[in-house]
Order: C-alpha cells, then sequence, then structure tokens
C-alpha cells in the first residue's frame, strides 16, 4: 500500500490551474471531435445503403409494373 498523499501534494499550483483547465477542455473537444466525425461517417454510410436498398425496391417494382 502507498502512503496518503500530502494535502500539498495533490493540489496544483493557483498559476497551473487555468493551464490544466484549458489542457482538459482541449482533451474534451478532441474526444467530442472524434465521436461526431465517428457518427457522422456511420450516418452517412447507413444513408447510402438505405439509398442503394431503395433503388433496387424501385428498380423492382419499375420492372413488375412494366411485365404486365
Amino acid at each position: 500500500m502507498s502512503s496518503p498523499a500530502k494535502p500539498e501534494d495533490t493540489k496544483s499550483k493557483p498559476q497551473d490551474a487555468p493551464a490544466e483547465l484549458t489542457a482538459v477542455v482541449d482533451d474534451l473537444l478532441n474526444s467530442l471531435s472524434q465521436k461526431f466525425a465517428t457518427v457522422s461517417s456511420e450516418i452517412f454510410e447507413k444513408m447510402d445503403a438505405m439509398s442503394k436498398r431503395l433503388d433496387a425496391i424501385e428498380a423492382a417494382l419499375s420492372s413488375s409494373g412494366s411485365g404486365k
């Protein structure tokens, strides 16, 4: 087991707080940006697949309608 941390070890210096906050916010924004890009890509892939299926249905309906 490790010894308990001293209070002065766990607290950051006041002048470091803005830099730490900036780093945390940057990490959060990068993470959200990556997640947004992933979701956007997945949505476009699903829309493309849906478009292809609709085209196939339209072609099948068109060919069955003209065969009468």
